[in-house]
Order: C-alpha cells, then sequence, then structure tokens
C-alpha cells in the first residue's frame, strides 16, 4: 500500500481542485495507473437489470477507448462497472474509492472483486488502515470520485441517491456530467432526469461521452 500526501509526486494533481484535498491519501496497486484519464460510473445501489446492463456497456466501451473506470465499489451500479471492466477480453484498468480504509471491504460480498481490482487496478481511501464504513464516509468519498475523473457519467439513480451528490460536485469541479434517461414516470430515473433539467448532457451511448472527452489512449 502506497501513502501519498500533497506534497508527493505521485498525489493525483486533480485532487487539489477540492477546497479539502484528502491528505494523506491511501492507494493500494501501479501508481502509475493514475496518470491514465479517469470517467466515473455512478448509480443506484438497488439497480434494474437495465440500469445494470447499461453501467457494464458504458464500462465496457470507455475502458476499451483507454479511460479508467472510476466507482465507489457499491452494490448496483459501481459494481457492474467494475465488473464489466475487468472482464473484458484485454487489459482494461478500474479504480475503486473506498468509504473504509483499504484492508476493509464494504460491502462484503466484493470482496473477491475488491481483491481483483488490487491486482489489476487501483483501491483508494483517504481513510486509515482499520477504519469501517460509516454513513458519513460515502458523501466524503463521493468528492474523490468527481474529482478524479473528467466526465461523472450517471447510469441510473433515484431522486435522493449519493450519486447526485457525485455529480454536482463534478459540476462545480466543471467536470463534464453526463446522465441516461429513462421513461418519465420511473422513480429510478428520477434523479438522472433532475440532471438533465440542471445541465447534465444527455446520453444514451458511450460515444456520445467519448465525443465530448478528449483524451489519448491508454496513456500511462
Amino acid at each position: 500500500m502506497h501513502t501519498l500526501f500533497r506534497k508527493d509526486k505521485n498525489y493525483p494533481p486533480r485532487l487539489n481542485d477540492l477546497f479539502d484535498p484528502p491528505n494523506p491519501l491511501y492507494i493500494s496497486g501501479d501508481l502509475g495507473l493514475l496518470k491514465m484519464p479517469m470517467i466515473a460510473i455512478v448509480g443506484s445501489r438497488q439497480a434494474s437489470a437495465r440500469g445494470l446492463r447499461n453501467a457494464a456497456i458504458f464500462a465496457d466501451q470507455l475502458a476499451h477507448a483507454g479511460a479508467l473506470i472510476v466507482s465507489g465499489l457499491a452494490r448496483g451500479i459501481d459494481g457492474a462497472a467494475h465488473q464489466a471492466t475487468l472482464s473484458g477480453p484485454a487489459k482494461r484498468f478500474t479504480a475503486a474509492v473506498c468509504g473504509n480504509g483499504l484492508d476493509v471491504v464494504y460491502p462484503k460480498e466484493h470482496c473477491g472483486l475488491a481483491a481483483k481490482i488490487g491486482q489489476q487496478g487501483l483501491l483508494i481511501s483517504e481513510l486509515a488502515l482499520g477504519t469501517g464504513p460509516k454513513p458519513f464516509h460515502f458523501p466524503r468519498r463521493n468528492r474523490i470520485i468527481a474529482a478524479l475523473a473528467l466526465g461523472v457519467v450517471v447510469i441510473e439513480a433515484a431522486e435522493n441517491s449519493g450519486s447526485l451528490i457525485t455529480a454536482r460536485i463534478a459540476a462545480d469541479l466543471g467536470r463534464e456530467v453526463f446522465a441516461l434517461p429513462g421513461p418519465a414516470h420511473d422513480p429510478l430515473y428520477a434523479g438522472c432526469h433532475q440532471l438533465i433539467q440542471q445541465g447534465a448532457k444527455l446520453v444514451c451511448k458511450p460515444n456520445e461521452v467519448l465525443e465530448e472527452l478528449v483524451f489519448h489512449k491508454n496513456r500511462i
């Protein structure tokens, strides 16, 4: 495990856009991956089958285009995005920003997924080893996801979803925010529709994200 302070050369400079950058930052994995362009994929823990499918499609194609996929290791959309990135035919990369110390896995059913991410990506936290998950950790975790990313894709989010926190922080930081639309009266998409009304870009295909975000493929 690596411990990065703000003065360290490997500290992700995009985190300095926050008014309270994490200091220190704990990372497990290859620090060279921090130089890759990152796109966040976030959404509901209680995702529908459609949402899980869309998360996998977007993660797969954006990773194939050369982005490192960032998410929060939660159930639902986060887990689907991480899994799809790791299961592709070529070696692609994902980062999980955790709301606990890196020696703790939450949720427990993602122990195997977290181990794979540590081997083929990055596990990131601002919390010291031994720190368990607390409800107030996750909104703070979301600010790190938002700051690291060039853009945030909200796949499926209800009206009070924590994903909206990530999206709003991203917008405040000048990052691009994308949201997938759903049926007009589906509560699982109420948050996405709200974001679109507030100026997020409506997207239906991964290429529509790539058209907005210009980066060099596989830059490490």
